[in-house]
C-alpha cells in the first residue's frame, strides 16, 4: 500500500468516527486521534465517591501505541490535571457529548492488570468503597528510575535446586493431598492448623516455602502474606533455601519507594512468580497464580487501616475465586471468621493428629496469682505465682526462659489494692498508671498526677499493679534470678533471636524472639488482663497470643513447660481450656457457635457509621435498607460524634453494602459539609 493510499484510508476511518469524536479532534487543535480504538475508558482518581466511574477520552495519535489498558495517564478533569488508569480502548464512545483528549501517558507500563482490576472492583463492592481507594492500596506509586533500571524482558528462570523436600508437611495427613492438588493445577482451599516445632525444617515457614516450591514446579505462581517484617524475614529465608536465590521477592510497605516498586515490577514483568510480603503484597500481579496463602488470620496487621479497610483474608479469597488458585489459611489458632469458612465448606480443615500435636507442644500448667511467701520469697518479690517461679528456676538450668508480658512500659495500669477496681483519674475518669520507677501515678488520658488517690467504689487509698509492663518485669525477675542475663524485646527494640544459653527473655506479644533449640519454659503473665479486654475477640486474641508464644517452647518430650499465670481460679474459661488441651479447633467451633447464637460477626454482616449525631441521623433516614437490617445505637464515639451499627443477615450483606455505597455517592454529590464514616465488617463492634 502506498503512502497516499494509507493517508486516504486513515481519513476514511476517521470520517466514520462518531460526530463527538470528530468534533473533539477539531477542537483539540492539530493533534489527530488514533486510527484504531480512538476512545479510552479511564478511571480518574478524583477521590470523590460520586465520580468513581470510568470517563471517556480521545487517544491522540502520538499516544496510540502507549495508551494501552492498564497504563497510568494524565487527563484534564474539572479544570485540573489528574491521574488515571486506562481501563480499555474502544472503537466508539458511549458518551454522546464532546470528548477531551488524554493529556499524556505517564508510563507505558501496564501496571493495572485485568486480574488486579477485577479483584479491586470486587473488594470495593464488598466494603462499600470506591475503586479509586482500592487501587491506591493495590498499586504502589511509580518510580521512574526503577522502571528504567529493570530489564523489560524476564530472564530465563533457573532450575530449582535439587534440595530434598522438607518434612514440614509430613505431619499432616491431608497435607500431601493438598500439595498434590496444587501441583495438578487444582484450586484446593484449606484452613491449616500448624503444629508447634522448634526444628526449622518442620516449622510453618518451611511448610509455606514447600507449598510455593510445589506450585512453582507446576509452572504456577505463589503469593504468601504474613503479618510483619519479622515473619517476612523467616519466610524469605525458607524460600531461599527451597527455591534458590533470585526466585522470589519480598514486598512490604516499609521498603523504600524504589525498592518496593522494583520488587513489584519484577512480579509484573514475570522475573519472579513467588512473593512473600505483608498486606501491601495482597494485590501483587503474580503471573499464573496458583497458590494464595496467609499466616495468622487474627493478627490485626492484616486489617487495612485505610479505606475501604479490607482484610487480607477477603482480598486473597476474592483472588483465589477469580483466578482459580489454591487458598491456604495458616496459623496456630483458627479465628471465628476462618471457622465460618470451614463450616460453610469453603475451606477444608487441615491439621496434624492430636497425638502428634501433644508430642510437639509443651506441657501447659495454669497458675493463679498467689505466692507461698514463706516458701518462695523470691517468687513474691518477682510478683510471680510460686509454680511459675519454680518452673523458671528449673528450666534455666537447661536453656532460656521466655516471659510474655501483655503490655509495654512500666506499670501500664493500676487498680485498687482493696477491691481490685480499675483506678481512675478524679478529674477525667481516665486510667491511672506508673510511667516510670520514680514517677507518681498519673492519668494516661490527661496526664495529671493522682495525688491522694481514693477508690470511688470502696474508698481504698492503696494502689496495685493491674498488669506489669516489660521494663518492670525485667527489673523484678533480674532481682529474683541474680546472675541470669535478662533480655527485653518490645516496642523500643525487637530481638530476632537469642541463643541456647540460660537467660530470661521478657517480651510483649508479637515481639517474642526465636531461641536456638527452643525455650526451656514459657511464662504467660497476667492472663486475666488479656481475657478482660472489652472487645468481642478478647478470648480469641488471648489464645492466639498464648499459643504463638508457647509454640516457641520445646515439646513436652524435651521437658518443655508453659505456665499461664493469673488465670481466674473460680471458673474454667474456654480460651484457658483450649490452651491446656492445645485444641484451637475446639475453641473456634465453640466461639463461632456462641456468636451465632448472639447474632454477632462473622455470622452476620455488620456496618459501623460514625459522624456527629444530627448528620448521622439524617444519613440513616435517607438509607433504603432491607427490612431484615437492624439499626443499633447510638453509641458514643468521641467528643462530638456518635456511632450506629447496622446488622444484616449474611444473605443481605451485599444489599447492605450497596445501600451504603449509594449513601456515600449521594452525600458526595450533594457536597455535604459533614462526612459520615462508613466501615463494613469492623474488627470489633466497638471499632
Amino acid at each position: 500500500m502506498g503512502e497516499t493510499d494509507g493517508v486516504e484510508q486513515l481519513e476514511l476511518i476517521r470520517s466514520r468516527l462518531p460526530g463527538s469524536a470528530r468534533r473533539a479532534r477539531a477542537a483539540g487543535g492539530s493533534e489527530a486521534t488514533a486510527a484504531t480504538d480512538p476512545v479510552a475508558s479511564v478511571h480518574v482518581d478524583t477521590g470523590l465517591p460520586h465520580l468513581d466511574r470510568p470517563f471517556e477520552y480521545l487517544v491522540p495519535e502520538s499516544w496510540a501505541e502507549q495508551a494501552q489498558p492498564g497504563v497510568r495517564v494524565k487527563v484534564r478533569f474539572a479544570g485540573q490535571d489528574l491521574d488515571g488508569f486506562v481501563l480499555e480502548r474502544r472503537a466508539e464512545p458511549e458518551h454522546e457529548g464532546r470528548l477531551a483528549p488524554l493529556r499524556r501517558v505517564v508510563s507505558p507500563e501496564p501496571v493495572l492488570t485485568p486480574a488486579v482490576l477485577a479483584a479491586a472492583r470486587a473488594v470495593a463492592r464488598r466494603y462499600a468503597g470506591t475503586l479509586g481507594d482500592v487501587l491506591r492500596l493495590a498499586i504502589p506509586p511509580r518510580h521512574a528510575a526503577a522502571e528504567k533500571a529493570l530489564a523489560a524482558q524476564a530472564p530465563e528462570a533457573p532450575d530449582l535446586p535439587a534440595a530434598p523436600e522438607t518434612a514440614a508437611w509430613s505431619r499432616y495427613p491431608a497435607g500431601r493431598h493438598f500439595l498434590a492438588h496444587v501441583a495438578g493445577g487444582g484450586a484446593p482451599a484449606a484452613s491449616w492448623l500448624a503444629a508447634p516445632a522448634t526444628d526449622p525444617s518442620l516449622d510453618w515457614p518451611a511448610a509455606l516455602a514447600d507449598a510455593a516450591r510445589t506450585a512453582l514446579r507446576a509452572g504456577r505462581g505463589s503469593l504468601l502474606v504474613v503479618p510483619d517484617h519479622r515473619d517476612v524475614a523467616r519466610v524469605d529465608a525458607a524460600l531461599t533455601a527451597a527455591l534458590g536465590r533470585g526466585q522470589h521477592v519480598r514486598l512490604t510497605a516499609d521498603q523504600g519507594p524504589q525498592a518496593r516498586y522494583t520488587a513489584w515490577l519484577k512480579v509484573l514483568r514475570g522475573h519472579v512468580r513467588v512473593v512473600v510480603g505483608t498486606r501491601a503484597a495482597a494485590f501483587a500481579p503474580v503471573r499464573d497464580l496458583g497458590l494464595l496463602a496467609w499466616w495468622d488470620d487474627g493478627d490485626d496487621l492484616h486489617d487495612e487501616p485505610r479505606a475501604p479497610y479490607p482484610h487480607v483474608r477477603e482480598v486473597l479469597a476474592v483472588r483465589a475465586r477469580q483466578e482459580g488458585a489454591a487458598l491456604l489459611s495458616g496459623g496456630f489458632v483458627r479465628t471465628a471468621a476462618v471457622q465460618a469458612l470451614v463450616e460453610s465448606g469453603d475451606l477444608k480443615p487441615l491439621a496434624a493428629p492430636a497425638p502428634a500435636v501433644r508430642a510437639a507442644a509443651p506441657r501447659v500448667l495454669v497458675a493463679g496469682e498467689g505466692v507461698e511467701l514463706e516458701r518462695d520469697p523470691a517468687a513474691a518479690s518477682a510478683h510471680l505465682p510460686s509454680v511459675a517461679w519454680r518452673t523458671a528456676k528449673d528450666a534455666l538450668i537447661h536453656g532460656p526462659v521466655l516471659v510474655q508480658v501483655p503490655r509495654r512500659g512500666y506499670l501500664p495500669a493500676l487498680s485498687c489494692q482493696t477491691c481490685r477496681a480499675p483506678a481512675r483519674c478524679g478529674h477525667c475518669g481516665g486510667p491511672l498508671a506508673l510511667p516510670a520507677p520514680d514517677a507518681a501515678a498519673a492519668c494516661r488520658w490527661c496526664g495529671r498526677a493522682a495525688a491522694g488517690f481514693e477508690c470511688r467504689h470502696c474508698g481504698g487509698s492503696r494502689l496495685r499493679s493491674t498488669a506489669v509492663g516489660a521494663r518492670r518485669t525485667a527489673e523484678e525477675l533480674g532481682r529474683a534470678f541474680p546472675g541470669v542475663p535478662v533480655h527485653t524485646s518490645g516496642s523500643g527494640e525487637v530481638l530476632d533471636r537469642v541463643g541456647a544459653a540460660p537467660s530470661l527473655v521478657i517480651a510483649t506479644p508479637g515481639a517474642e524472639p526465636m531461641a536456638d533449640g527452643g525455650y526451656a519454659a514459657v511464662l504467660l503473665l497476667d492472663a486475666w488482663a488479656s481475657l478482660d479486654r472489652p472487645v468481642l475477640s478478647a478470648g480469641e486474641e488471648a489464645l492466639r497470643r498464648w499459643l504463638a508464644a508457647a509454640a516457641l517452647c520445646r515439646g513436652a518430650a524435651d521437658r518443655g513447660v508453659a505456665v499461664l499465670c493469673g488465670a481466674p481460679g473460680h471458673t474454667t474459661l474456654p480460651a484457658v481450656e483450649a490452651l491446656v488441651r492445645w485444641d484451637p479447633a475446639w475453641f473456634a467451633e465453640r466461639e463461632l457457635a456462641d456468636r451465632r447464637e448472639l447474632r454477632l460477626p462473622p455470622t452476620v454482616r455488620l456496618a459501623s457509621l460514625t459522624a456527629p449525631r444530627r448528620a448521622l441521623e439524617d444519613a440513616l433516614a435517607s438509607l433504603r435498607l432491607p427490612e431484615s437490617v437492624e439499626t443499633l445505637g447510638p453509641l458514643p464515639a468521641g467528643e462530638d460524634s456518635v456511632r450506629y451499627l447496622l446488622r444484616a443477615p449474611l444473605d443481605q450483606g451485599d444489599s447492605l453494602g450497596s445501600s451504603l455505597a449509594v449513601l456515600r455517592r449521594v452525600r458526595s454529590a450533594h457536597k455535604e459539609a459533614v462526612s459520615v464514616g462508613v466501615r463494613l465488617d469492623p474488627p470489633d463492634i466497638g471499632g
